[in-house]
C-alpha cells in the first residue's frame, strides 16, 4: 500500500527570522538580537501572530519598553530594528506605519577615556592571554571582537601592520603592528601553532569560515593561515552550523579580567574593553595625529563618528580658567 505524502510543516516563525537574517549574511550577535526581540514581542502580547498585528501593537511594545522597563535608546532602537525586520523581511509585510514609527533620539555620551598613566596601571594589573590581548586592543584601537577574530594571515611582521577582516559594517582596514607586541605575538603564534597541530592530529572540524568560503577552500578551513592567532583552550558548537569544532578565545574572559584590573587598580571610572578604543583615540589626537588619520585607523565609515573624540582638541571646560581663580 503506498504511503501518502504527508505535506511538509512550515518552520517555524523563529526559525524563519534566523533563516532571513543568515540569507543577509548579518551577525550572529545581529541574528541572536532579532530572534529574541520576536520571541519578547509575541509573548508580550499575548502570543498572538505578529501576521495578526500591526501599528497599534508594536507601538504599544515600544511605549513599554520605554516607560516600564527604562530601556535606553540604543535598546529601544535594536527592538524597532528587530520588528521592521520581522515585519518586512519575514512577513513581507510592507506598510507605510512601518515608516512612521519614530526611532528615540540617541543621546550625546562624551567617551569614557582613561588617561596614559590609567591605562599603564591598568594594563599592568592585567597578566597572560588577556593582558596581551587587552595591550594589542589599546596599541591598535580595533574592536573587541576585530582582535579576537585575527588569524595567523592578518598579522604581517615584515610590514609591521595588522589587517582587521570583516570590521563594523563589513569593511577590512589595516592598523599598525606595536613594536612592543612583536615578540608577544610571535610568542602566541608559537603556541597557537601547537594547539593547531594538535587539533589536525586528532581530526578536529576546521574552524568557523566567513561567508561560502568553507565551500569554495574546502581545506583552508583546516590550515594554518586561516587559524586563530587566539584560540579557545577547548572546542565549542558552532551556534549555526552545530559542528563541534575550536572557536577563538571567548570575549566573556577578557570583560571580566579587565573588570577585576580595574578593581585591582582602584579606578573610579566606568571601565569596559571599549575604554581602551576610547582611549586609543584620544591619545592619538593629543599627539598630534589628525582626525581623518584616526578616522581611518578605527574603521568608521563617517568623520562625524569620529569627532567624539575632538573634546580633547578644544579641551571642553579644561581649557577656560574660571573666574573664580582670577580673584
Amino acid at each position: 500500500m503506498a504511503m501518502e505524502n504527508t505535506p511538509a510543516q512550515p518552520p517555524r516563525l523563529l526559525d524563519q527570522v534566523r533563516a532571513a537574517v543568515r540569507y543577509k549574511h548579518y551577525s550572529i550577535r545581529t541574528e541572536q538580537a532579532y530572534v529574541y526581540w520576536a520571541r519578547f514581542f509575541i509573548r508580550q502580547q499575548g502570543l498572538r501572530h505578529p501576521r495578526d498585528m500591526g501599528a497599534v501593537e508594536v507601538e504599544a511594545f515600544l511605549n513599554w519598553l520605554a516607560s516600564e522597563r527604562s530601556v535606553a535608546p540604543s535598546t529601544h532602537n535594536q527592538a524597532l530594528s528587530a520588528l521592521l525586520f520581522l515585519y518586512k523581511e519575514v512577513l513581507g509585510i510592507d506598510l507605510p506605519w512601518m515608516q512612521e514609527i519614530g526611532r528615540p533620539k540617541k543621546r550625546e555620551r562624551v567617551p569614557v577615556v582613561l588617561s596614559r598613566t590609567e591605562v599603564a596601571h591598568l594594563l599592568g594589573a592585567m597578566e597572560g592571554t588577556e593582558g596581551d590581548v587587552a595591550r594589542l586592543l589599546y596599541g591598535t584601537g580595533m574592536r573587541l571582537m576585530e582582535g579576537l577574530r585575527l588569524r595567523v594571515k592578518d598579522v604581517d611582521f615584515d610590514r609591521n601592520e595588522i589587517t582587521v577582516r570583516e570590521g563594523k559594517g563589513g569593511k577590512d582596514r589595516r592598523v599598525m603592528l606595536p613594536t612592543a607586541l612583536r615578540p608577544v605575538l610571535r610568542h602566541h603564534l608559537q603556541a597557537a601553532r601547537k594547539v593547531w597541530e594538535a587539533d589536525r592530529e586528532a581530526e578536529v572540524p576546521g574552524i568557523w569560515m566567513p561567508d561560502a568560503l568553507a565551500r569554495k577552500y574546502p581545506r583552508a578551513a583546516m590550515s594554518w593561515p586561516w587559524f586563530w592567532l587566539w584560540p579557545a583552550d577547548h572546542l565549542a558548537v558552532d551556534p549555526v552550523s552545530g559542528i563541534r569544532r575550536r572557536h577563538h578565545l571567548y570575549e566573556r574572559r577578557l570583560q571580566r579580567a579587565i573588570k577585576r584590573a580595574v578593581e585591582a587598580t582602584g579606578l573610579h571610572k566606568p571601565v569596559s574593553v571599549h575604554t581602551l578604543r576610547h582611549s586609543f583615540a584620544t591619545h592619538l589626537l593629543e599627539g598630534g595625529y589628525d582626525i581623518r588619520t584616526v578616522q581611518e585607523l578605527l574603521g568608521h565609515a563617517d568623520v562625524s563618528t569620529t569627532m567624539i573624540y575632538t573634546h580633547v582638541l578644544n579641551k571642553g571646560g579644561r581649557g577656560v580658567t574660571s573666574p573664580l581663580d582670577q580673584l
